[in-house]
C-alpha cells in the first residue's frame, strides 16, 4: 500500500503548493532550451523535492530518471569514508580518470530524442520542452541532484565548483537546501536561487480537503483546519498526519488531531529527556528479529532516531518538542535546574543553526543533560 506522499505527489507545475510567482519562475527556467544550475531553497517538507522531480521530467523528457543521478547529502555526512563515496558519486570510472559524472555521454543521455510519453505521463509544463522552444530536443542530457546540499561542508562544495566549471556542458545540477548560507559563495553564483516560504496555512488546509475528497473521506468539521495549524507550514508533516488520522480512524473528532500529537511526539521527547538525565544516552541491546540477533540503539539517542523517523521530524522540529517535554515535565524541575536544561536546549538550537550535522549536536545537548541529571541524583555518570 503506497503512502498519500506518493499518491498526491504534484505532476504539474501547477499543483506544486508554492506561491504563483515562484510556480511561474520554475516553469520558465524548465523550458528554456538551455536552463541554468539551480539551488532550490526554504524549510523542510515545503516540497523542495517534489519540485525538482517535475523540473527533471521537463527538462530531460520521458527518460528523466535513466539520467538523473541523486546524491543525499544528509546521508553522506553520517557514513564512515564520507569522502570517498562522494568523489565515487562524481568520477564512477575513479579518481584516476579524467572523465566524472558531469561529463559522462551514453546512449542513455539521448533517449529523449526517440521515446514517447507513456500513456499517463503528462509533462508538467503541458507541453515537452521542445515544443514549446522550438528545437528537437534540448542540449542538456543529464541532471545532478545534490539533495540537502547544505551538508556537505566546504571541502566537497569546493569539488562541485570545479566540476561545474569543467566538466558540465551537457549536464545541470540542482541542490535543494534548507540554509543556503551554508553553501559557499563560489557555488551560489553559478546557479539560480530559488527561494520557497514556508507553506500558507490556507494552503496546507486546502491541500489537505482535496486529499480527503478524492478519497471520499468526510472527517469532522475543522480537522484539516487543525492539521494545518499543527503543521506549522510543513505540507509534508501535514499530509503524513492526515493519513495517520485515517488509517487510524481518528478523524471523528477533533480532539484525536492533538492526542496523535501528543502521544506520537511529546511522550517520545520526554522519554529522550527521561533517558539523557539517567545517563543512558547510547545503549545497545540485542534484540532477536524474524531468525537474527541484531545489536539495536536504545537509549537517549536511540528514543531520538524512533521519534524523527515515525513523525517524519527534523532536528529543528526536535528542538520545540524537547522544549515541551522539558517545561512540562513531570519531573517538577526546580527553577535551577529548569534555567540549566533551558540553557543548554538554547545552545543547541543555536549550533543546530550553524553545523552542518544535526545529531552530533543533539547528542552533545544530551550529554550536557546527563551532567545535570547526575547534579539531581539521576544518573551516576
Amino acid at each position: 500500500m503506497s503512502s498519500w506522499l506518493e499518491d498526491f505527489q504534484p505532476r504539474l507545475f501547477t499543483e506544486l503548493a508554492f506561491p504563483e510567482s515562484i510556480i511561474d519562475t520554475i516553469k520558465s527556467v524548465s523550458i528554456k532550451a538551455n536552463p541554468p544550475h539551480l539551488l532550490i531553497c526554504g524549510p523542510a517538507g515545503i516540497g523542495k523535492t517534489a519540485a525538482w522531480k517535475l523540473i527533471a521530467r521537463q527538462v530531460l523528457g520521458p527518460s528523466w530518471q535513466s539520467t538523473t543521478h541523486v546524491l543525499q547529502a544528509r546521508d553522506l555526512a553520517r557514513q564512515s569514508g564520507a569522502m570517498a563515496k562522494f568523489e565515487e558519486f562524481l568520477r564512477p570510472s575513479g579518481n584516476d580518470s579524467s572523465d566524472t559524472l558531469a561529463g559522462t555521454m551514453s546512449l542513455d543521455a539521448y533517449d529523449s530524442a526517440f521515446t514517447s510519453a507513456k500513456e499517463g505521463d503528462i509533462p508538467p509544463a503541458g507541453k515537452e520542452s521542445h515544443e514549446l522552444h522550438g528545437q528537437e530536443r534540448s542540449p542538456v542530457a543529464r541532471l545532478i541532484i545534490i539533495e540537502d546540499a547544505d551538508h556537505l561542508g566546504h571541502r566537497r562544495q569546493a569539488y562541485l565548483r570545479r566540476m561545474m566549471e569543467h566538466s558540465s556542458n551537457t549536464s545541470r545540477f540542482i541542490f535543494t537546501a534548507r540554509a543556503p548560507s551554508r553553501v559557499i559563495d563560489a557555488l551560489r553564483s553559478r546557479m539560480r536561487i530559488l527561494r520557497i516560504p514556508a507553506t500558507e496555512k490556507k494552503i496546507i488546509k486546502k491541500t489537505i480537503e482535496k486529499m480527503f475528497s478524492e478519497h471520499s473521506i468526510e472527517p469532522v468539521k475543522g480537522v484539516s483546519g487543525d492539521i494545518a495549524h499543527i503543521a506549522s507550514g510543513n505540507l509534508r508533516r501535514a499530509i503524513f498526519i492526515s493519513e495517520v488520522l485515517y488509517r487510524r480512524d481518528l478523524l471523528g473528532s477533533r480532539d484525536n488531531v492533538h492526542e496523535l500529537v501528543k502521544a506520537t511526539s511529546m511522550e517520545s521527547a520526554s522519554r529522550i529527556v527521561e533517558e539523557a538525565l539517567r545517563g543512558r544516552i547510547n545503549e545497545f541491546r540485542w534484540e532477536q528479529q524474524g531468525q537474527r540477533n541484531v545489536r539495536v540503539l536504545k537509549g537517549a539517542m536511540g528514543v531520538l532516531d524512533e521519534m524523527m523517523s515515525k513523525n517524519s521530524l527534523d532536528e529543528e522540529d526536535v528542538v520545540i518538542h524537547l522544549h515541551d517535554a522539558i517545561v512540562n515535565s513531570r519531573n517538577n524541575f526546580d527553577d535551577s535546574s529548569l534555567s540549566q536544561l533551558l540553557e543548554q536546549l538554547g545552545r543547541l538550537d543555536v549550533s543546530l543553526r550553524k553545523s552542518n550535522i544535526g545529531r552530533i549536536q543533539i547528542e552533545r545537548f544530551l550529554y550536557e543533560v546527563a551532567k545535570i541529571g547526575t547534579k539531581l541524583g539521576y544518573s551516576q555518570a
